[in-house]
Parts: structure tokens; C-alpha cells; sequence
């Protein structure tokens, strides 16, 4: 009892310190889609069209590079905590080239890939055409993403997550105004600050959502080249020098990024597909179930981020830990993250459960939408719980290496529990007992889902960090 006392009293500070500006960075860069959203609504139902579909394609590319790139961080980290620093470079020079190669796939997809999307998807010609442009655009951003996530990455292995937090904003900062600039045009300039302003820039034609994807472009290349000065000037990161040497593409050390990275790219980019169907099937509920749905799924998500963040940064320390070849005191930081994030997980259901009503009626006035968004936001309550705790057993777990783990049981727990349970009680209910449940069953069935990942992931890391623990598995070489 004391030896958790001890490891509660001792790391509850390093993983607040790591999580918290990590959640910041995830903040920011969640503002720059609700600033896209917001300023193309205002010019014209169809940009919103345009730019939410076109999100809706480019969003989980990038997210699965993100998951991918993420396998830098463990490995950095153990590195770090085994004072093997010469081996730290070399390591992140591969991550940039893996960074350079998904960046170019994902743009090319973006380039050539949309039009058949869109004629499969029957979207209207109108919306079609500008989400194409607004993707064009974005397109030019993916390779900048890819290598802001890299350097991002190196920088959380380093102990050092302030810098995405900084970064992530100037990102929102340039974003924001770019919008307003390439979204409205002279136009909008002249309404904000007006009419003395010169009259090249009172010319400037309003691009609408061709304007917005050029300014998400922008701030993508603005994060990754910040991200770059920093980590070249910087003196937090030691010895540890990325800018002053070259490597060209190794093999070993690319199939290692893979193997721990690759896992948690797919799993990630299976969680956001399977939110997107959801979204899909809850769209023949009529548009009432559709608003409530989005507002509920909306303000959830903003909570969720702590939790998430708290995840990214027990990989870190785990890492850092197993790297030291203290394994048994990195199994107790990570059921010590695992307790922490379910005390997080309880106080935002309270937060849930007195906020819900005020909250929601930011987003709505329509009474009915409010009505079944709170019906919702009671039922997030158990979701929060059993998706805070699978995305830190999850995070734990990537401390190990351990990550095609993860990428399974996410499959398993997110479609046939998940995706196929709700759906069976959203369309059917359980014939004889329980009339279908609609737009409920989803939630049931995304809660029942993340239950499973938890219970799995719960056994696996006791598992794996018992092993490790004995002697019976290397951590480094998985």
C-alpha cells in the first residue's frame, strides 16, 4: 500500500505536467475545425456543405498518419530512459521520412481519389464541385501535417509537450485570420475594418471553401515549420541534435517505427470511421435525431480530450521507465495512470451531470433537439468512463511497444460490439423485450463497445506488464 502511495504521490505531478499541455495542443487544433465550420456557415449553406464533407475524407487521413507517427513517441522515450541519445536521431530522421511518404500518399489520394468518393456518395454537383477545390487545397497541407506530428512526436518522447501546445496555437492564430481573408474576401475585410482599406485588398474575391482549405493549408505548413526552428534552436532537448547530420532511409529502424506505429494509425482511423457510420445510419432518424446526436457527441468530445491526453503522456512515462530498466516500478505508473484517468472520467460525468442542460442550450434552441441531446449526455456519463479507461489502458500499452494488441482488440470491440450491437438496437431493439431504441441503441451499443476494449485491454496490460516484470519479455524489442 505504501508503494502505491509512494508512485501516486511521486508521478500524479509528471503525468499532469506531460497531459496537460498536450490536451491544450488538442484543444487548438480542434478550434481550427470549429473556426472552418463557423466562417464557411456564415458565407453560404453550401461552402458548410462542401467543407463538412470534405473534412469528413481528409480529417481521418490525417489522423491515421497522426496514429502512425505516434510510434516515435515509445521509441524515443525508452531511448531517453536508457541514455541511449546518439540512437535518438537517427530514429527520428526515419520517422521524418515515413512522415514525408504519407504525407505525399495522403495528398495524392486527396488530388485523385475524391471524385469517385463523391459520385458513390450521390453528393449534390453543387457541394461536389467545391469540396473538390477546398481538398485540392488541403491537399498541399498533408506533407506539413505529417512532419509537424513527427517532430511533435520526438518532442513528447523528450518530455518537452509544451512546444505542440505553443505551436498548435500560433496555428489557430494564423488560421483564424486566413479564414476571414481567402473565406470572404474584400468584402468581408471592408465590413470588419472599413471602407479606408486599399483597394487591391477591397478586390479580393471571396473563395468560400476554396478559401478555407488554402488557409487550413497554411497553418498546417505554419505548425510544422515552427515546430522545425524550435526544435533546431532550442536548448530542452540536451544533446539530442536533429538538424546538424543527415540519414538516409533505414530499414530496420522504418520497420520498427511501423510495427509499433502502424497498429495505432489503423486503430485510430477505425475509431473515427466508426463514429462517420454512425453518423450515417443516424441520418435516416430524421434531422431532429441528427442535431441532437452531433450537439451531445460535440460537447462530449471537448471533455474527452483530457483523458485523451492523459493516454499520450503514460506512454511517455512508461517509456521513459521501461528504458531505465525499472520494470516494475513502470507497471505501477501505469495502473497509477489507469486510476488517475478514472478519476478524470468521474469528475467530468459530474460535470456532464450539471452542465449538461446550460451547455446544450448554447447550441440549441429547438426543444425537442435539446431534449434528446440531454437524454444523450445522461447515457455519456457511462461512456465517458469505459472510453477514458480503454484510451489509457491503450496508452500504457503503447509505453510497451505493445500496439498490434491494440489495433485487434479495437477492431474486434469497436465493430462487432460496437457498430453491429448498436445498430441491432438502434433498427430492431431485442425482439420480444425491447422495441428498437433508435438513435439510443447507437450509444448503447458505442458503450457496451469501449466496455470491451476496457476489460481486454485491462487483461492484456496485466498481462504484458507481468511479464515484462519477471524477466519473461523484453520491452525494447518487442
Amino acid at each position: 500500500m505504501a508503494t502505491l502511495f509512494d508512485t501516486a504521490r511521486r508521478e500524479t505531478r509528471p503525468l499532469l505536467a506531460l497531459a496537460l499541455p498536450i490536451c491544450g495542443a488538442q484543444l487548438a487544433q480542434a478550434g481550427m475545425s470549429v473556426a472552418d465550420v463557423m466562417m464557411t456557415g456564415r458565407l453560404s449553406a453550401t461552402d458548410l456543405a462542401a467543407v463538412s464533407v470534405g473534412s469528413s475524407l481528409w480529417l481521418p487521413l490525417m489522423l491515421f498518419m497522426t496514429g502512425t507517427l505516434m510510434g516515435l513517441t515509445p521509441i524515443v522515450a525508452q531511448l531517453l530512459g536508457g541514455g541511449r541519445i546518439a540512437e535518438i536521431t537517427p530514429n527520428v530522421h526515419q520517422g521524418l521520412w515515413v512522415a514525408l511518404v504519407l504525407g505525399a500518399l495522403a495528398a495524392g489520394l486527396l488530388w485523385f481519389a475524391v471524385g469517385p468518393i463523391f459520385t458513390l456518395m450521390e453528393v449534390p454537383e453543387a457541394v461536389a464541385e467545391r469540396s473538390r477545390s477546398y481538398l485540392l487545397a488541403v491537399a498541399f497541407g498533408m506533407p506539413g501535417a505529417a512532419l509537424f506530428q513527427a517532430l511533435r512526436a520526438f518532442s513528447d518522447g523528450m518530455n518537452h509537450t509544451r512546444p505542440s501546445l505553443w505551436i498548435s496555437l500560433a496555428g489557430l492564430a494564423v488560421n483564424v485570420p486566413s479564414n476571414f481573408v481567402l473565406i470572404y474576401g474584400g468584402e468581408g475585410l471592408t465590413s470588419l475594418l472599413g471602407p479606408w482599406l486599399p483597394h487591391w485588398l477591397q478586390a479580393l474575391p471571396a473563395l468560400g471553401a476554396l478559401g478555407c482549405g488554402i488557409a487550413t493549408a497554411l497553418s498546417l505548413w505554419t505548425m510544422c515549420l515552427c515546430m522545425g526552428l524550435y526544435t533546431r534552436h532550442s536548448r530542452a532537448y540536451g544533446k539530442v541534435s536533429l538538424w546538424h547530420t543527415a540519414s538516409l532511409p533505414r530499414w530496420r529502424l522504418v520497420s520498427e517505427l511501423l510495427y509499433v506505429g502502424l497498429p495505432i494509425g489503423v486503430a485510430i482511423f477505425v475509431e473515427v470511421t466508426l463514429f462517420t457510420l454512425i453518423a450515417l445510419f443516424i441520418a435516416s432518424l430524421g434531422e431532429v435525431t441528427v442535431a441532437a446526436h452531433q450537439v451531445a457527441l460535440n460537447y462530449t468530445s471537448i471533455l474527452f480530450m483530457l483523458p485523451l491526453s492523459l493516454s499520450m503522456a503514460l506512454t511517455v512515462r512508461v517509456g521513459n521507465v521501461l528504458g531505465q530498466q525499472r520494470h516494475n516500478h513502470a507497471r505501477r505508473i501505469a495502473w497509477h495512470g489507469i486510476v488517475l484517468c478514472l478519476a478524470v472520467a468521474l469528475l467530468n460525468g459530474l460535470l456532464l451531470r450539471f452542465t449538461a442542460e446550460p451547455v446544450i442550450g448554447l447550441y440549441t434552441r429547438d426543444p425537442e433537439v435539446a431534449s434528446l441531446a440531454l437524454s444523450l449526455v445522461l447515457l455519456a456519463m457511462i461512456y465517458q468512463v469505459s472510453d477514458s479507461l480503454q484510451v489509457n489502458l491503450g496508452g500504457a500499452l503503447r509505453g510497451y511497444k505493445d500496439t498490434r494488441i491494440i489495433m485487434v482488440i479495437t477492431l474486434t470491440s469497436y465493430w462487432l460490439v460496437g457498430m453491429a450491437g448498436g445498430h441491432w438496437l438502434g433498427t430492431r431493439g431485442i425482439p420480444g423485450l425491447v422495441a428498437p431504441l433508435g438513435v439510443h441503441g447507437y450509444w448503447i451499443g458505442l458503450i457496451g463497445g469501449l466496455t470491451v476494449a476496457a476489460i481486454l485491454l485491462g487483461e492484456r496490460l496485466r498481462r504484458i506488464s507481468k511479464a515484462v516484470a519477471h524477466g519473461e519479455r523484453d520491452p525494447l524489442h518487442p
